[in-house]
């Protein structure tokens, strides 16, 4: 398995994680993953998936990153330290490597989250702080808050058929040293991505390599520098196709072809601040929190 550094620290993750969101496939699939190298595993506290994880990586904690999330209704002081106690006992271990704020919550000060995440780190209980679904403001305001503990990682949507993060975040994440973990790597599921390749340039390249459609996609997502990715495998044979999609290299000519060839979506700057603002009203009512 292909190792990344994560955010300059000299922690060295693999390409390829264990994502758990909707996961429902038990203990093996997991299991498998890690023995195969994928040694990431990333949760959170809305997932429902914290106790098979927790299950999961009995005995070979210390071989494992543990990565798990706070959600926005959790952003008070008080709370995020709950939700990290509440994490830590799911999962049964005594510390997170990766601690991450799931989504922005306009309705909390950022410094007063941040604080809180500060002080886990300060106890011992996250070796590191990252956030999740954070366009480049929100980033940048968060990085502006914490003022003990830099931010490493950024996780967001990021696959060949939206690649909003090109425009702004990705560059920025890169040339700042912040590790960006791409979830959603195979969009919605494969059909998806084909509906995207009117000329079937997955499968021709899948074909030549002797690969499968699922591994070309998910190796153009680590081909980008400074990015790693947690597709979820709901089965032990998901789980090694996945895995096998770092153990070789696009070349210049074929990362080329998929990007002139696969249709994607890059949302706008409007759209942007449209979903931006409604995630803040929907805060503001208590319906989205």
């Amino acid at each position: 398995m292909e190792l990344r550094e994560l955010a300059r620290t000299g922690v060295q993750l693999p390409a390829l994680g264990l994502g758990t969101w909707q996961y429902r496939a038990g203990v093996e699939p997991l299991r498998a993953g890690v023995a195969l190298g994928s040694r990431f595993i990333d949760t959170a506290e809305s997932y429902g998936s914290e106790e098979v994880v927790g299950q999961a990586i009995h005995g070979i904690r210390r071989d494992i990153f543990l990565a798990s999330k706070v959600s926005p209704r959790h952003f008070r002081y008080r709370e995020v330290i709950q939700a990290a106690e509440e994490s830590l006992k799911r999962l049964k271990t005594e510390f997170l490597d990766l601690y991450q704020l799931h989504w922005p919550n306009y309705t909390v000060p950022i410094e007063e989250t941040l604080g809180a995440m500060e002080a886990l780190v300060d106890q011992g209980k996250i070796q590191f702080i990252g956030v999740s679904n954070f366009m480049l403001g929100d980033l940048k305001r968060a990085q502006r808050a914490a003022s003990k503990h830099r931010i490493v990682s950024n996780q967001v949507r990021f696959n060949l058929i939206d690649r909003t993060i090109e425009d702004g975040l990705l560059p920025y994440c890169q040339q700042s040293g912040i590790t960006v973990i791409a979830h959603s790597p195979l969009a919605t599921g494969l059909n998806s991505i084909r509906a995207m390749d009117p000329e079937g340039v997955l499968e021709r390249l899948a074909a030549s390599r002797s690969r499968s459609i699922a591994q070309i996609a998910l190796n153009w997502c680590i081909s980008n520098h400074g990015v790693v990715t947690i597709p979820k495998g709901s089965s032990l044979e998901h789980v090694r196709e996945n895995c096998q999609a770092s153990d070789f290299e696009l070349t210049p000519e074929e990362l080329r072809l998929l990007d002139s060839k696969v249709r994607y979506r890059n949302r706008g700057s409007v759209e942007r601040t449209l979903r931006r603002v409604a995630r803040h009203v929907l805060q503001l009512t208590g319906r989205n929190q």
